[in-house]
């Protein structure tokens, strides 16, 4: 069975977690908890396939919480959504366990799924998120609050873990197609397509150059682009590459890869245009 993990090393710093996505609330943090992997990627195998996620208490404080699944979906703007219902949801076809999980101070827990496709079920990339979430809510308090906020507010700390099962010879197909210029935040945005039947997580590299001079580059970070979907890319440059950008017609090119190693490559060159203001 062929079985690759990314993002091997995740720690719940606070209150609510989506994924990659933290809220970092002063003195709200009542949890110090790792997850390994929280993003995996296998193959079935005569319609089977398995796996094992690994949760840490980093803590001396025992940890418990409440294991769901969930379909999900990358939104083209929004980046990652829970959703109600999915044609691609793995759930139905997925047994795990515990459903609810006691980890002691200092100590570790293995979260085991297994899934079983029926024959009659078309190949395709199936997808569910294993949410651990915390049974103790956390009061942000007044002091705790972002600058904006005007009540209290419960936060329930929860790990999501994305798991990408693919039935039947199924693979991305990545193309970056266009880049645009932000106008109100001055960033650059790149559209990466997918139209292949597997998710990919992206990374890489870019750099955007008038003439022959770079003007900007910096690198691309983990970037999830889910089966026969697309995703705006925000592109911000390293600091030593924070030249302003004026009006005026660039080449903004780079390499994105994916798969264990990023084994996947592909290179691209778009026209870039800042507009007169």
């Amino acid at each position: 069975m062929n079985f690759t993990s990314s993002h091997n090393h995740l720690r719940l710093l606070s209150g609510g977690l989506l994924l990659s996505s933290f809220l970092v609330w002063g003195s709200a943090a009542k949890a110090d908890i790792s997850i390994s992997p929280i993003v995996v990627e296998t193959q079935s195998k005569r319609g089977q396939a398995q796996g094992l996620i690994k949760v840490s208490n980093l803590n001396e404080k025992q940890f418990r919480a409440r294991v769901y699944t969930s379909p999900f979906t990358y939104d083209k703007v929004k980046g990652f959504q829970v959703l109600t219902n999915s044609p691609n949801d793995l759930t139905p076809y997925m047994q795990f366990s515990p459903r609810e999980l006691q980890v002691n101070g200092s100590s570790e827990r293995n979260i085991r799924f297994v899934v079983r496709f029926p024959p009659s079920l078309p190949d395709g990339e199936y997808r569910t998120m294993i949410f651990t979430e915390n049974l103790e809510t956390s009061t942000v308090t007044e002091e705790d609050k972002p600058k904006g906020v005007v009540m209290n507010t419960t936060i329930i700390p929860r790990i999501g873990v994305a798991v990408y099962v693919r039935k039947g010879n199924i693979s991305p197909n990545i193309a970056a197609t266009s880049a645009r210029f932000e106008a109100a935040t001055k960033n650059i945005e790149l559209l990466v397509k997918n139209s292949g039947k597997a998710t990919a997580v992206l990374a890489g590299n870019w750099k955007l150059k008038q003439g022959n001079k770079v003007i900007q580059a910096g690198e691309v970070n983990d970037t999830t682009v889910i089966a026969q979907g697309e995703r705006n890319f925000l592109l911000k440059p390293s600091d030593a590459n924070k030249t302003a950008l004026v009006p005026g017609e660039y080449e903004l090119s780079g390499e994105l890869g994916w798969g264990e190693n990023r084994k996947n490559r592909i290179p691209f060159r778009v026209p870039f245009t800042v507009p007169n203001r």
